[in-house]
């Protein structure tokens, strides 16, 4: 065996050349799922058939994640035969065909997931079968149970354990840090771990990860929290619903997000975390992932009736989701943003800070002893006194300590074509620009754009600047953003 050294994302992958005796006495073809065994490991991988010279009819080439679940020694040999097909499978053709699924159905979908029996195109049937509005109430608690039962689950102890989440949608929303930082500092415990980002530009994992360590162990965490109160990692090694990020992989590339999963992944995670109370901030406007007031009842609905099942105090607040919050959109963009609100800086962008300071006092109002407007009045006082920048400071020295971050090698602005008044803002356009910029692979990458409904613009004046590593990414962002006109549309003419 040997190292192929291509990543194949979470998906195992063989190679055999067309002419191997192993491939043709098995009778072995192109997407065939092989059983692989070598040194006391085995792993189930898809076969990429070879018809060049790099790879010898005597040599088996393993892709990145078949090489990681075998680890062989150099030189080892492996025996190949058919994978036997996965358990599950007849699930998820019933759940294709619009069978609904218990919990222990759920639970023998994620046991092959988890276990790379299910190909990449096999969960992309299942994410896509259970996507819209093809998972009923049961079926999401059914899901959001299995998904916690899967992976590990934390337990601080007794009182209120607080976290908070947002369902996206929305450009530059990082609240998140500045909610923990707040809360913390106010002695409550927000241990929050947070994802990569699934279709946006930036997660709060990512941004995090601009400005310290986020991929923390368990152990890692656990100790951070207990010196600090709080956190800001990301969930990628803790596993708190594994299943949920082998889900995530699959609906990147398909640029989806199925509102029953999505409920599903938010509290299973939640549960998982050991939180009692959490949060849910929903924006709502024609661009957002939610678009109308009736999807974010049916959604807020869903999010409270899952979250009692499963013990939690689910809060909703609903929020304008009709423009971006914040001037950056991109990792290391919107960490600068993060940053000028917690220094309370003359030139922060006061959309963030207000929606932080709403949120943040919604958190805190979750708790039984507190009063309405009480929580936002704490939060103010903690940001507005440096109690929330000096507990942010110590959670990112806890996590490996804190470094500014980083600037982009090229911006450059693009242009109001004519004089006039912003109308409106497409969210969904903004951000595709900010991602072809090369957020959020590229930290650095990504839009800052200051304007707001209803701001006057003069023609040649910058709508928005974007930021990139490399001139090509900087071109073809910019050429996107030309042929979409709508991105920030303009009246023009008199107010």
């Amino acid at each position: 065996m040997r190292r192929a050294g291509i990543d194949t994302y979470r998906q195992p992958v063989l190679y055999l050349h067309r002419d191997c005796p192993v491939c043709r006495a098995e009778g072995f073809a192109a997407l065939t799922r092989v059983r692989i065994g070598s040194g006391g490991r085995d792993t189930v991988a898809v076969l990429n058939v070879v018809t060049g010279d790099w790879l010898s009819a005597h040599e088996a080439a393993l892709s990145e994640a078949a090489w990681q679940a075998l680890r062989p020694e150099p030189g080892a040999l492996a025996e190949f035969a058919h994978a036997d097909p996965a358990e599950s499978c007849s699930l998820l053709r019933a759940k294709v065909y619009g069978a609904r699924l218990g919990e222990q159905d759920f639970a023998a979908v994620l046991r092959d997931v988890l276990a790379a029996r299910l190909s990449d195109i096999e969960l992309a049937a299942f994410v896509t079968a259970c996507a819209g509005d093809r998972m009923d109430l049961d079926e999401c608690i059914a899901l959001t149970r299995a998904m916690v039962a899967a992976g590990d689950r934390l337990d601080w102890g007794a009182g209120p354990v607080l976290d908070k989440h947002c369902v996206g949608g929305l450009p530059g929303n990082r609240t998140t840090p500045i909610i923990v930082s707040i809360v913390a500092a106010l002695g409550y415990r927000i241990p929050k771990t947070s994802s990569r980002a699934i279709t946006s530009p930036a997660g709060t994992a990512d941004v995090m990860a601009t400005m310290t360590a986020v991929d923390l162990n368990l152990g890692e965490l656990r100790r951070v929290v207990e010196r600090e109160g709080g956190c800001l990692a990301s969930g990628g090694r803790i596993r708190l619903s594994p299943a949920d990020d082998m889900f995530i992989q699959v609906e990147r590339p398909l640029d989806i997000d199925s509102g029953g999963q999505m409920v599903a992944s938010i509290l299973s995670k939640k549960a998982a975390a050991g939180s009692t109370h959490v949060l849910i901030d929903i924006p709502v406007g024609a661009t957002a992932k939610i678009r109308t007031p009736a999807a974010a009842d049916a959604i807020a609905r869903r999010l409270t009736l899952v979250g009692e099942a499963m013990g939690l105090r689910v809060g909703i607040h609903l929020s304008d989701g009709r423009q971006p919050v914040g001037w950056g959109i991109g990792p290391a963009l919107e960490a600068r943003d993060v940053l000028a609100v917690l220094r309370c800086a003359p030139d922060a962008p006061r959309d963030l800070r207000e929606r932080a300071l709403d949120i943040a006092g919604a958190v805190l109002e979750l708790l039984p002893e507190s009063r309405p407007g009480r929580g936002r009045e704490a939060a103010t006082v903690a940001l507005d006194s440096g109690a929330a920048l000096e507990k942010f400071m110590a959670i990112c020295e806890a996590q490996g300590g804190f470094r500014e971050p980083g600037k982009a090698r090229f911006a450059r602005a693009f242009v109001s074509p004519t004089t006039g008044r912003v109308a409106c803002i497409n969210n969904r356009l903004l951000a595709r620009v900010a991602k072809l910029a090369g957020a959020p692979n590229d930290p650095t990458a990504g839009v800052v754009c200051t304007l707001r409904e209803g701001d006057p613009i003069d023609a040649g004046a910058p709508l928005f600047v974007v930021h990139a590593e490399a001139e090509g990414e900087l071109a073809y962002a910019l050429n996107y953003a030309a042929g979409h006109a709508d991105i920030l549309a303009i009246r023009s003419g008199p107010e």
